[in-house]
């Protein structure tokens, strides 16, 4: 069976309540800094922090008035607190408070991608490590190739998603900056020692320059790495899908003993998770656009960007972090045919031999353009007569004139194609790789 990811950590980050808190966070840290240099009360600070509170529908109530979120928050803020709330967003702009709370979310939601994708990456060396001599044809445009192994294949998911986890590491880095510098970034009403401060208590960097907003730039960043590891998912899907086809049919998605694959033929056995991780590709890629046409910005800010980001953040990380766990679930129940791989492997005659015989042929003394006319010619039969190889070799006079049956014999010998998947799975695995 396969699990079901309804990710609720995820979703949550991303509800009104988790907004709010995030304000709420960065308006109190911002307010303790003020204290810690003199600037505000630390009884009054105190008294914030006993008595904030926010109401999300009282919060939504006051924007249907005000037309503007963050004035709707500190007045609802300001209702619960009192007085003292006269200390809070002092000399602060909208978007220090939006801009750096983002920074805390989007922070949070990386630490979730990246440990989805270490249970995808523990789950493709399982399955990588079980079929590491599980032989199959590799294919060049589509086309039978050289052998190579399951195990193989698997292994190259497995270091793309190592990349993309450092992606990952180095986008949670770069977007884990606040900024409390004020309208256009020249900190006239609150001094930078306050932005340093406060970004401590969250643990977030200071910018080190902005104008009324984070640079967006980082915001293209982390979007970006959403899409290139929506791509790797993707590259993994389409792989399955293409393996499942009826004509190849050397591995399978999952398919549950209740499970129906059309409504008008009973027959069907769909890759339909991985056309869902497919086409939902799309859409974080999509979104890695929008991000980029954000970096542009009039003067030192507009407000173009935030309707976009406030679409694009939760959907390309709830997306990303679904597909992960669809492809983690996938992987590790996916059904495979050795003995089908090996059908396949038979189905041209031994022509994936060819490059040895010519390598032969030329160590024989023949130059390369005669010895890839003579492969050639005997290889383009096969395709056409469905023929042996190795037969037709043997009986033309101007190969067997280089190449005894017992030469080709020694050539025709699939462990020649298999000899160094033990440094490769050293290369990729380390010491793991005798797991």
């Amino acid at each position: 069976m396969i699990p079901r990811y309804s990710r609720p950590r995820m979703a949550a980050l991303w509800k009104p309540r988790a907004k709010y808190q995030a304000w709420l966070d960065v308006e109190l840290a911002a307010a303790e800094a003020m204290a810690d240099e003199g600037l505000v009360p630390a009884e009054a600070v105190a008294e914030i922090r006993k008595k904030a509170r926010f109401s999300v529908k009282r919060v939504e109530e006051i924007e249907a008035e005000t037309k503007h979120d963050v004035i709707a928050f500190l007045t609802n803020i300001e209702e619960n607190v009192g007085p003292a709330s006269r200390f809070l967003h002092l000399g602060m702009t909208s978007s220090d408070v939006v801009d750096t709370s983002s920074a805390l979310l989007l922070k949070a939601a990386a630490d979730i991608l990246i440990e989805d994708v270490d249970l995808l990456r523990e789950a493709l060396k399982t399955r990588a490590l079980e079929h590491k001599y599980t032989v199959m044809i590799g294919r060049s445009h589509g086309i039978h190739a050289e052998p190579i192994t399951f195990g193989l294949k698997l292994s190259v998911f497995y270091a793309e998603m190592g990349r993309n986890r450092e992606r990952l590491v180095r986008a949670r880095e770069n977007i884990a900056y606040g900024k409390l510098s004020g309208a256009v970034g020249t900190f006239a009403n609150i001094p930078p020692s306050v932005e340093a401060g406060a970004c401590a208590r969250l643990g977030l960097r200071p910018a080190p320059i902005s104008t009324q907003v984070i640079q967006r730039d980082r915001y293209a960043e982390y979007f970006t790495t959403l899409a290139v590891t929506a791509a790797t998912l993707e590259k993994m899907a389409v792989e399955i899908r293409h393996l499942q086809r009826t004509e190849v049919l050397e591995a399978e998605e999952p398919f549950s003993r209740k499970q129906k694959g059309s409504s008008a033929m009973p027959h069907k056995r769909n890759p339909i998770l991985s056309e869902n991780v497919t086409g939902l590709a799309r859409v974080i890629r999509a979104n890695a656009l929008a991000a980029l046409e954000n970096v542009a910005l009039w003067h030192e800010r507009d407000i173009s960007h935030s309707s976009v980001e406030r679409v694009i953040a939760p959907d390309s990380t709830i997306l990303l972090d679904f597909m992960l766990g669809r492809m983690t679930g996938m992987i590790r129940n996916l059904v495979v045919y050795p003995a089908q791989m090996k059908a396949n492997l038979e189905r041209t005659g031994g022509l994936y031999f060819s490059q040895q015989v010519l390598l032969a042929l030329t160590r024989a003394g023949l130059i390369r353009d005669l010895a890839y006319r003579l492969v050639q010619r005997n290889a383009m039969r096969v395709w056409r007569e469905g023929l042996d190889f190795k037969t037709l070799l043997n009986e033309d006079p101007e190969v067997a004139r280089h190449l005894s049956p017992e030469a080709l014999d020694e050539l025709f010998d699939l462990d020649y194609h298999l000899k160094y998947v033990d440094e490769i799975f050293d290369r990729v695995f380390g010491a793991e790789s005798e797991a």
